[in-house]
């Protein structure tokens, strides 16, 4: 196979699918709940309803007392012609049946969708749906929880999902021998039916003698049916399998997962977001790679579950980076994995999401876990990227080993992570970059002195790689993440304000106009102006990787009175893209000679346009020494 890698990445911040800018899925799977045509010579069917049911038998497991209850029933496939309307009906009385048997064993005081059954909502990763009346009842849980989980209730615990893996891991054979997993997830008020579903969906597709415990850490939830019935359904569904860990204060994510990795007893720990489906087959790749090399910390890859419709969408093989503010994003795989032409192949990643990774329990506590010194969430996923390869170890993305992950459309847990991002950002900048740190405090647009967050005390962390004996970030960025822009070339950065108009700053306007603009100031990456040694004036929040386009840079073509804002390299003579500025000066074209000025126009309002100098003078809020 002879690929060009992508040029599309797609952001993985907080928030919605759109900004993660979710591929569409592969082309469509055929409708499972039509009928297939029968063939002209196909015989009849038979003159009574021919029902057929796969029943697993109920296991038993010695040595940790553990009881197997899995009923998998997969109500009647009737032969390949459609139900008459009794066949419908007695296949929906059977299903109703085992329902209310199966919430009779497992101690449920109410339905939640447990049988998959003949036609089930949400079987086989297809969308499900609702009626327009449970529509309406679904739109409070819909925005409490970020996804729909009123609709998530109404789909089996145990409904099958497609197999995303590329064709070549369903071949591939792994030792029966390999390391027992603790599978750790973290939730706080998180929608029960979901949790639940995570946990049914590791245990089904987890090969037994693989799985050591599955371990939930409740993260100080107020949700009644997050504490007592949760427990009495996880301990008489699982019996000796879960542990149920409960934080009496509000730790959030970072901390929480300490607290599972802490009671783990795997040699393996697994740590995923409480609103999880796993595909067959995901364990053994993970588990094998880590059984060749204790220090590789592996990342499954990640498919969508739709959190309207509950649908699992194909999402393309990636490789996990971040921007200069640490808001992590997929990433094109390096250039050396799209040349072996195996997409079942590991992809050398710089970094992780953070929904889902697997790790050698004693080396994550060799590494110095994530950072308990951050708060709630964002920044730990990027530190423990940059640690594990300064540290003497790995990180990969596993295609033969897949998760499907619900993306909610917002974080309903904490209305303030922008804040908490930011700060742990700093966090990981002060430890781990070096001379680039300069890059994370440009892209918020922070003071390298005194920025006013208090990031906590981080001698610890600098004293763990010290102990370490880790590598320097720039052999990081020269070695595994050589895609990242670079900005080392910056002397001042932030809002420009003009001394006629401080109310507001240079912008870069709408993206589609090419041109800047004057708008009141707010401080947010359309207006993070950058003055680098070459006397360029970039203008825009700072690029990302090589793959995708870098912030524009300020323009006078001589013609026009407008400033432009177009990619610097594609721009013919050097002088119309170059300027002089000082701080409270002129800024000042070099090839045509005119300044970047404001025009009042009365009631009209102002402009910003390029003239002859007339005197005004412009500051910019940030400088680096």
């Amino acid at each position: 196979m002879s690929s060009s890698p992508p040029s599309t990445e797609r952001a993985a911040g907080p928030g919605s699918a759109e900004k993660r800018g979710a591929p569409r899925p592969r082309s469509s799977r055929r409708d499972l709940t039509r009928p297939v045509p029968r063939a002209a010579s196909s015989p009849a069917p038979p003159p009574f309803p021919l029902f057929l049911a796969k029943c697993r038998p109920i296991a038993v497991r010695g040595g940790d007392a553990f009881h197997e209850l899995r009923p998998r029933a997969e109500a009647a496939n009737l032969s390949a012609h459609s139900a008459s309307p009794i066949q419908e009906a007695v296949l929906k009385r059977l299903s109703l049946l085992e329902d209310i048997v199966y919430r009779q064993l497992n101690g449920l005081s109410k339905s939640l969708g447990l049988i998959e059954g003949y036609g089930g909502r949400g079987k086989g990763g297809l969308p499900a749906t609702l009626s327009p009346a449970e529509e309406e009842k679904a739109k409070g849980p819909h925005e409490k929880y970020g996804y729909n989980s009123y609709l998530s209730e109404k789909i089996s615990l145990d409904r099958s999902i497609p197999d995303y893996r590329p064709t070549k891991c369903k071949e591939l054979k792994y030792a029966k021998e390999l390391p027992q997993i603790s599978i750790i997830f973290i939730f706080v008020n998180e929608a029960l039916s979901v949790i639940l579903r995570s946990v049914h969906s590791a245990v089904n597709h987890t090969p037994t003698h693989l799985l050591k415990e599955i371990i939930l850490v409740d993260d100080n939830s107020d949700e009644e049916e997050l504490k007592a019935p949760l427990e009495e359904y996880v301990h008489k569904r699982y019996p000796g399998l879960v542990k149920v860990v409960r934080n009496q204060k509000r730790e959030g994510l970072i901390r929480a997962r300490i607290e599972g990795w802490k009671v783990a007893t795997g040699q393996v720990t697994g740590f995923f977001d409480a609103h999880v489906e796993f595909t067959a087959g995901w364990a053994e790749p993970v588990l094998s790679r880590i059984q060749e090399n204790r220090k590789r910390v592996i990342l499954p890859s990640i498919d969508n579950i739709k959190q309207d419709t509950f649908e699992v969408q194909r999402y393309e093989n990636s490789a996990h980076g971040y921007s200069w503010e640490l808001w992590c994003m997929y990433i094109s795989p390096p250039k050396d994995w799209w040349d072996a032409g195996d997409p079942s192949l590991p992809i050398r990643t710089p970094a992780m999401i953070g929904c889902s990774f697997v790790v050698n329990r004693k080396f994550f506590g060799e590494i110095g876990l994530l950072d308990p010194g951050m708060d709630v969430y964002g920044g730990e996923n990027i530190e423990l990227g940059i640690k594990v390869w300064l540290c003497g170890g790995s990180m990969e993305v596993l295609p033969c080993s897949r998760v499907a992950h619900i993306e909610r459309k917002k974080k309903p847990y904490n209305s303030n992570i922008g804040f908490y991002t930011k700060r742990n950002a700093l966090r990981v900048a002060e430890v781990w970059m070096d001379d680039y740190k300069s890059h994370v405090y440009i892209a918020w647009n922070l003071p390298l002195e005194n920025p006013g967050i208090d990031i906590g005390d981080v001698s610890e962390r600098r004293a763990l790689r010290k102990s370490l004996k880790c590598k320097n970030f720039q052999w990081y960025l020269d070695h595994v993440y050589p895609e990242m822009r670079r900005y080392n070339n910056t002397i001042a950065y932030g809002e420009l304000r003009n001394n006629k108009a401080k109310d507001v700053c240079l912008d870069q306007g709408p993206l589609e106009n090419h041109t800047a603009i004057l708008y009141p100031c707010h401080g947010w990456g359309p207006q993070l102006a950058r003055y680098t040694k070459e006397g360029f004036l970039h203008l825009g929040a700072l690029g990302t990787t090589t793959l995708l386009p870098d912030t524009r840079c300020l323009v006078d073509n001589s013609k026009s009175r407008l400033p432009q804002l177009l990619d610097c390299d594609k721009v013919k003579s050097s002088l119309y893209k170059r300027w002089n500025f000082i701080q409270n000066g002129a800024i000042m074209n070099k090839g045509t000679g005119r300044c970047l000025e404001v025009e009042n126009r009365g009631l009209a309002g102002i402009d910003l346009i390029l003239r002859s100098c007339t005197g005004q003078r412009w500051t910019i809020k940030n400088s680096i020494k």
